[in-house]
């Protein structure tokens, strides 16, 4: 390979290096619906949407690409393929689900308004005929929105809307319109015969015409005009007048008779009703507009609504609450993962935690199943917990786990709050049905729903806006956020659902308290780029909640009664021992914990010993050892161990013969199958785990002992799943590109149209009438679909003609249009002029580019002059 061919390979894609002539620098996208005081009109009517894209700034192109980053997969060549791509039914759907409702209350307006339309008249479909002044402060926004995402374009004086969205909003008997319109005259009456139209005309009191289309236009000039529509509905019977009510804000369409009744028969007569078929009739546009005073919609929503204020409280108090709840989510997500150290439940076949286990689960919490299915979600997406991935499928802790234990409390909230913020995964789904009537299962697939994180955040925003540290009104909430987002709530409002929850649980993990955000909270919401500026975030946030947590204790309060109290939480290594020597009976301000033989027997199995249970408790106790509680400890440590259980399938032996002949005459000991093998050895084809269980259950305290004859130890850390990765959110369409692409996108849009439109002779070089063409204008290039600056327009020239006229060119020092086709057959056209041939290569400056390449003569295809410099 050549040096031209490394260097030309060193720029992918082409153009998106160095600066563009003439393009002024990359400034932060203006924010949509900013008002305007007046409409404005461009300077030149652009025929087409690629001439609107083409006559923007380069940081109106930018504010486009990051509204819509869709249209950045690929980068488009040039302008003209980014105008069909943001053309497409996909990419429209998408940019309309991102408006708010009046943006797309003024896109309803257009898609039933003529096209295209002045400013004058949109205004006048969304004000009616009195005029709202909300509405003409806020339609110059709106209008600008639109056209920022390239929806509308064209000046104020004709406003066009994208095809492909007008087709998506405008009313078809098959898709009604969001504004309860029907089809204009002219299309309700496209296939009705001309003498039908002329009795209509005769009816109305208008003049005769054998001409359909003047017949058309007197009868739609008579339903525009105010005055005579006026007194032709004056002379309509009133029952007619009630027909007209009950059609007049949609839908449009009604059903009659062959033989209709005289109310209908006469507005039928009339024209103000049209047939749609033969037993169908529908109310025109025009006479629609005219009984809602001019109004597209019934009700117009140019203001968002308000988040109204529920109460508010002292900052100190919302973070003290939120802290309390924050340390509870922590203690509550250790016992999850605590109860599961020895293997949680099985993974269901279709994935998941089966309905039994899950009651289970909000069993050992002492919580509901939905909390339950939030914690383990909570933790799932926090990568604390996962499947082992073995033949018999459990889940367990992971060993991030482990690390996450030995964080400080706030530390740990913050990695929990952050995954919870960022989690594509929705708890509150568990228990409810997928489109197959299969029923959705914690820890299960089909739980993602990717606007989840984007909800959550903008609920916390919404907190955030409030003055203080005040709650919000649910209702306002919810409310706002469908305004802002309307066609995204769907049928089943799922967007309102999401806020709901999402309001629940920033209170569970105490990202919120009593319903205000907490200072910690809104640390969270900062924008972050990437998982390192979350990760940053979450340590500030963490120092934030930091002093709000309990400091953790080291002692404990022995009773008379077995029981230890400890007054606050405890420090990690005294929490741990304490939780395998005791039982927890009881959690609160302080939490009760409960000695039992059972447990002391748990903490021999793990390796202590009666003389370090009792110094543990001396040394952590503030009052002193209870002689019970000494007693307890010595009984089961003297038991402890007196049975030995291995493998056989399982064997028990004892010193003490005449205990296994007690175990033996035991009628509990009969579904162990235990016969004697030697005077001091009992054997059972029972498994080891249960000839312990067994025992145990019968009163006994056996210890399991390994092939060499030693002790057994136990731990309740000793099962964890190998290495996993918290999972990936799903994201809600592409993601949003950096300001580095968007920068190097508009300059290799910009370069690739400056070689598509540029103005060159024929390479025939016959020089005649239309041998100077732009680029742009082959044929099909503004049509869906059309290749733009594909390898189908590129010159072709034979190696003489193109070494010939470079040559020339670097003579003269004048600019040529070339085809290039580079070493992994991408091809592109380049406008450059050559300073140097040489050696089979050509360097010269890339005017698309901007910048001095070289290329090797056998990779262009072909080469044509300029009419006019570059």
């Amino acid at each position: 390979m050549g040096t031209g061919e490394r260097n030309q390979e060193a720029h992918v894609p082409e153009g998106t290096t160095g600066a563009t002539n003439g393009a002024a620098p990359a400034r932060p996208a203006p924010a949509p619906h900013t008002p305007a005081s007046a409409p404005h009109a461009p300077a030149a009517a652009p025929r087409t949407l690629a001439e609107s894209l083409r006559s923007r700034p380069d940081d109106s192109l930018a504010a486009l690409l990051r509204a819509r980053p869709d249209l950045l997969s690929p980068v488009p060549g040039d302008l003209t393929q980014l105008a069909t791509r943001a053309g497409t039914r996909a990419s429209v759907v998408r940019a309309l689900e991102r408006l708010d409702t009046f943006a797309l209350q003024t896109a309803q307006a257009l898609a039933v308004a003529p096209d295209p339309a002045p400013y004058e008249a949109v205004r006048a479909l969304l004000a009616g005929d009195d005029g709202d002044p909300a509405v003409e402060d806020a339609l110059p926004g709106a209008l600008a929105a639109l056209r920022e995402q390239a929806l509308v374009w064209g000046g104020d004086d004709r406003l066009r809307l994208v095809r492909t969205a007008r087709e998506l909003l405008a009313p078809s008997p098959t898709h009604p319109s969001p504004t309860g319109l029907g089809p204009t005259v002219a299309e309700a009456t496209s296939g009705m015969s001309p003498g039908r139209v002329q009795e209509i005309l005769q009816a109305a009191g208008l003049a005769a015409t054998h001409d359909p289309v003047s017949a058309v236009a007197a009868l739609t000039s008579l339903f525009t005009d105010r005055t005579r529509m006026g007194q032709l509905l004056d002379s309509a019977p009133p029952e007619s007048l009630t027909v007209l009510d009950r059609l007049v804000w949609g839908p449009p369409y009604g059903e009659v008779s062959a033989d209709p009744p005289p109310p209908v028969r006469w507005l039928r007569d009339h024209g103000l009703l049209l047939p749609a078929s033969a037993r169908t009739v529908v109310l025109p546009r025009e006479v629609a507009l005219h009984l809602r005073a001019g109004r597209a919609h019934r009700t117009t929503a140019p203001v968002a609504p308000a988040v109204a204020p529920l109460r508010e409280y002292r900052p100190q108090v919302v973070d003290a609450t939120a802290a309390g709840q924050a340390f509870t989510a922590l203690t509550t997500v250790e016992d999850l993962l605590a109860g599961w150290n020895e293997g949680g439940p099985a993974v269901l076949r279709a994935g998941g935690l089966s309905v039994r286990d899950l009651k289970r689960t909000a069993t050992a919490l002492d919580t509901t199943e939905p909390l339950a299915a939030f914690w383990l979600e909570l933790a799932y997406a926090a990568g604390l917990l996962a499947s082992d991935g073995e033949a018999d499928e459990r889940y367990a802790p992971t060993p991030e786990y482990d690390d996450w234990l030995e964080l400080p409390p706030a530390e740990r909230w913050a990695r929990l709050a952050v995954a919870w913020l960022d989690a594509t995964r929705t708890a509150g789904l568990v228990g409810e049905q997928d489109a197959k009537g299969r029923t959705l299962a914690a820890l299960g697939p089909d739980l993602d729903r990717s606007p989840a994180p984007e909800v959550r955040r903008r609920v916390l925003a919404l907190l955030d806006t409030l003055p203080g540290a005040t709650s919000a009104e649910p209702e306002s909430l919810l409310a706002r956020l469908r305004w802002e987002h309307p066609a995204r709530s769907g049928p089943d409002d799922l967007r309102s659902r999401l806020a709901q929850w999402a309001l629940s649980e920033a209170e569970l993990l105490g990202v919120t308290g009593r319903g205000a955000l907490t200072t910690h909270g809104r640390t969270l919401l900062a924008p972050a780029a990437g998982p390192l500026e979350r990760g940053a975030l979450g340590m500030a946030a963490a120092q934030a909640l930091a002093p709000h947590l309990p400091e953790p204790v080291d002692h404990v309060l022995l009773q008379a009664d077995l029981t230890a109290v400890a007054p606050g939480p405890l420090r990690r290594p005294l929490a741990a021992m304490l939780g395998v020597l005791a039982d927890i009976e009881s959690k609160g301000g302080a939490t009760v914990y409960r000695f039992t033989a059972g447990s002391v027997r748990r903490a021999l199995d793990a390796g202590q010993t009666a003389s370090d249970l009792q110094a543990f408790l001396t040394e952590h106790s503030r009052t002193p050892v209870p002689q019970p509680l000494s007693y307890l400890i010595d009984d089961v440590a003297r038991r402890h161990g007196h049975l030995r259980v291995g493998a056989a399938s399982a064997y028990v032996r004892c010193d003490d013969e005449a205990m296994l002949g007690e175990i033996l005459a035991d009628k509990r000991s009969r579904p162990l199958r235990l016969r004697r093998l030697a005077p001091t050895v009992l054997a059972t084809t029972a498994e080891p785990a249960a000839l312990l269980d067994g025992l145990r259950s019968m009163g006994y305290a056996p210890a399991a002992e390994s092939a060499e004859g030693d002790v057994v130890i136990t731990r309740a850390d000793a099962r964890r799943t190998p290495r996993r990765t918290a999972p990936v959110p799903v994201p809600d369409g592409p993601p949003l590109p950096d300001e580095t692409l968007l920068d190097a996108a508009v300059r290799a849009i910009r370069a690739g149209d400056t070689a598509a439109t540029v103005i060159r002779k024929d390479p025939a070089g016959s020089g005649g009438a239309g041998s100077d063409r732009p680029g742009s204008d082959r044929p099909g290039s503004d049509r869906p679909g059309s290749p733009g600056a594909g390898a189908a327009s590129l010159p072709r020239t034979s190696s003489a003609e193109t070494l010939a006229t470079v040559q020339a060119a670097a003579m003269t020092g004048s600019a040529v249009w070339i085809g290039y086709v580079n070493a992994e057959g991408a091809a592109s056209q380049r406008v450059i002029a050559p300073v140097r041939v040489e050696g089979g290569f050509v360097t010269g400056y890339d005017h698309t580019a901007d910048e001095v390449r070289t290329y090797p003569l056998h990779r262009i295809t072909g080469v044509a002059e300029l009419a006019d410099p570059p």
